[in-house]
C-alpha cells in the first residue's frame, strides 16, 4: 500500500487554513472534473483531489493523518503500513461501524486509516432542523462521537478504571488547525472483548436549544503483547519449556493473564503445535471463553564448560537422533 500525501496532492503547506484547502480543492476540481476535463487521466486524479480534501478539510481526521505523518514519516508513493491501533485516542464524530460510505471511491491507505470514521460521520445523528422558522434556535441533540482505545488484556479479566486522554481537533477564527485534547475518567467492565464499544452517556457533541448531548463510544483494543492474544473470549498464550520438560512431561507453573498462577500437567513428548486448553479461563463472561498454553520449546545457552560437556553428553546418548530429517521431527 502507497503513503498518500494530501497535502502534496491539494498543493497546499502543512499549516494551511481551511480557506486555503478550500480554494486549492475548487481550482483542481475545476482542472479535472471528467465532466469539463480532457486530460486522460481526469477521473483517477479528481478521485484522488477528492480524497485529499475529504481528509484535510475535516479538523478531526486532519489531526490524525498529521500525528501520523509525525509518529511514522514517509514519501509520497513509499510502501506503507499503519502501526497496530495507529489511531488510538483520537476523537471521530459519529459511531463506528456505520455503514453508508461507498469505499470503492477511495484508495487503500484512506480505507485503512479512515473507513471505520468515514462510515461513521456519514450515520452521524442529523437530528431535526436547528431553527424552528422564527429565528430560535429548535432542540437538537448532540451528535455521538467515538475513538479506540487501547487496554491490556489483563483489565479484560479484572475490570479497571483508567484516565484516558482523547486528542481532537477544530478551527480557530482564523481557519487554522488548533489540536484539543480532553481527559475521562472510564471504567472499564470485566469482560470486555476486541472491538467492543463502551458507551459514555452525553460525552459526545453538545446539543443545541437545550437538547442533550451526545454520547461517545469507545472502541476497545488490546495492546499488541507477545506473551498472549484474544480471540473473542478465547485467549491464546505462549509458554515456554525447557527440553527436559517438553520431552519428560510434568508440572510446570504458568502466570494467567489476570495474574493468577495456575499448575498445569505436560504430556510428556512434545510436538510442534501442542496445546493445553484450560477450560473457562479466557476473557469473563457468562459463559467464559477458554486459555489456550501454546506450547514451545527453549535451549539453554552453554556458556560455559560444564554446560558445553552436558550437550556433547546429550549428543553421544542419542547418536541415532537426525534433527534435519522431517520424520524425526516430533517423534
Amino acid at each position: 500500500m502507497e503513503f498518500k500525501d494530501y497535502y502534496q496532492i491539494l498543493g497546499v503547506a502543512r499549516d494551511a487554513t481551511a480557506a486555503d484547502i478550500k480554494k486549492a480543492y475548487r481550482k483542481l476540481a475545476r482542472r479535472y472534473h471528467p465532466d469539463v476535463s480532457k486530460e486522460a487521466d481526469a477521473a483517477a486524479r479528481m478521485a484522488e483531489v477528492n480524497e485529499a480534501n475529504t481528509v484535510l478539510s475535516d479538523p478531526e481526521k486532519r489531526a490524525a493523518y498529521d500525528a501520523l505523518g509525525r509518529e511514522a514519516p514517509h514519501r509520497a508513493g513509499q510502501d506503507f503500513r499503519p502501526p497496530p491501533n495507529w489511531d488510538a485516542g483520537f476523537e471521530f464524530t459519529g459511531t463506528p461501524g456505520a455503514e453508508g460510505m461507498d469505499a470503492a471511491q477511495f484508495s487503500d491507505f484512506f480505507e485503512q486509516l479512515f473507513g471505520r470514521a468515514a462510515r461513521a460521520q456519514r450515520s452521524r445523528h442529523a437530528g431535526p432542523s436547528a431553527h424552528d422558522g422564527s429565528g430560535r434556535t429548535s432542540p437538537q441533540r448532540g451528535r455521538d462521537h467515538h475513538a479506540s482505545i487501547e487496554l491490556d488484556l489483563r483489565d479484560a479479566y479484572l475490570g479497571a478504571e483508567r484516565t484516558l486522554t482523547l486528542r481532537g481537533a477544530r478551527l480557530d477564527d482564523s481557519g487554522h488547525l488548533v489540536n484539543e485534547e480532553r481527559q475521562l475518567q472510564v471504567n472499564i467492565p470485566k469482560g470486555v472483548r476486541e472491538g467492543q464499544l463502551i458507551r459514555l452517556g452525553g460525552q459526545g457533541g453538545p446539543g443545541l436549544g437545550g437538547a442533550p448531548a451526545g454520547d461517545l463510544f469507545l472502541e476497545v483494543h488490546f495492546k499488541p503483547d507477545a506473551r498472549w492474544r484474544a480471540e473473542d473470549r478465547d485467549v491464546y498464550q505462549s509458554v515456554t519449556l525447557a527440553p527436559w520438560e517438553a520431552e519428560l512431561g510434568g508440572p510446570v507453573e504458568v502466570q494467567t493473564p489476570g495474574g493468577a498462577t495456575v499448575e498445569v500437567t505436560v504430556p510428556p513428548r512434545w510436538k510442534p503445535g501442542r496445546k493445553l486448553r484450560l477450560k473457562e479461563r479466557g476473557i469473563p463472561a457468562a459463559t467464559p471463553g477458554d486459555l489456550y498454553l501454546e506450547l514451545h520449546v527453549a535451549l539453554p545457552p552453554a556458556t560455559n564448560e560444564a554446560q558445553q560437556q552436558a550437550y556433547r553428553a546429550l549428543a553421544q546418548a542419542f547418536p541415532q537422533f537426525q534433527p534435519r530429517k522431517p520424520s524425526t521431527q516430533g517423534a
